[in-house]
């Protein structure tokens, strides 16, 4: 394994880790979400200023589409983790990849074919056991909507990220950011200012978590096959329950836990059976 090939897969672990914190911290802060998205998406585009300075200024048409695909989607994600585990949250927007397989043939002209079909049938049977635990806690029920409604809109970003080029994306995503934080200022003058000891789990989610693990997994894709980062970033959703459990107390149920392997496995398989369809077979 060269340097650089190390180094990026080292850059991707730590991009996985990074946005896995989100739940815990969203948890730990008492500000409401609005509060929360406010801040972190400031702090996130102050620190993609530093980053990718002036190729933020690059956009075009794509970017922007883009861009009103990544603001609704910080707001329902941090939304649902508040009304709801963090695990629903999670592992709800990661069926993204499902409504990706049902809606790409229609804007990048691809076959649906019987693996995607598969893996879009699992996907939806682990989404609907998260609805089974649902039945006795009502209360629940506006955040895994909000958390299903995220892995549409997620589904949307990729698909406009996808059809883009790599030079645009970094600046729908500094964009997005500038979204969500013209759309809650109104909030933030009503409510109360965070502690310094807020500011700084604000600062975490900001620099760390949304913008450092952006830039760190943008690295990580130079280097690295699209199915290796892709299988090294399933790491978020399999360590942002754990994190919560750990640092929060939050069990996130048992049909829960068996809905997100569902969809976990789901995509990793089909990631595999990608690969090993198209790779090139060994003459003896």
């Amino acid at each position: 394994m060269d340097i650089y090939r190390s180094r990026a897969v080292l850059m991707t672990v730590a991009a996985a880790v990074f946005w896995s914190t989100g739940g815990l911290i969203i948890k730990i802060l008492p500000q409401d979400a609005f509060t929360i998205l406010f801040y972190r998406s400031l702090y996130a585009a102050i620190l993609f200023i530093f980053i990718f300075r002036k190729s933020l200024l690059r956009i075009n048409k794509i970017s922007i589409v883009s861009s009103l695909f990544y603001a609704p989607l910080l707001i329902l994600f941090v939304s649902a983790t508040k009304l709801t585990t963090a695990a629903n949250a999670i592992f709800l927007q990661y069926s993204a990849p499902a409504f990706v397989l049902l809606l790409e043939p229609y804007f990048n002209k691809v076959r649906l074919t019987k693996i995607n079909i598969v893996t879009v049938i699992l996907c939806f049977t682990g989404m609907c056991l998260f609805f089974v635990e649902q039945f006795s806690k009502p209360d629940n029920w506006l955040g895994i909507w909000l958390a299903l409604l995220s892995g549409i809109v997620l589904a949307g970003l990729l698909i406009s990220q996808k059809m883009n080029k790599p030079d645009y994306q970094p600046g729908a995503v500094f964009w997005g950011n500038i979204l969500v934080c013209l759309f809650t200022l109104p909030h933030v003058f009503q409510v109360a200012a965070p502690t310094m000891e807020d500011h700084f789990y604000l600062l975490l989610l900001g620099f760390g978590q949304l913008g450092l693990g952006y830039a760190l997994f943008v690295y990580g894709q130079r280097y690295l096959p699209a199915l290796e980062s892709s299988l090294i970033g399933m790491l978020e959703p399999i360590l942002n329950p754990v994190w919560v459990f750990i640092g929060y107390g939050e069990n996130p149920g048992l049909w829960a836990i068996i809905g997100g392997l569902i969809i976990i496995g789901a995509l990793i398989l089909r990631m595999y059976w990608i690969e090993v369809k198209n790779k090139p077979m060994m003459s003896g």
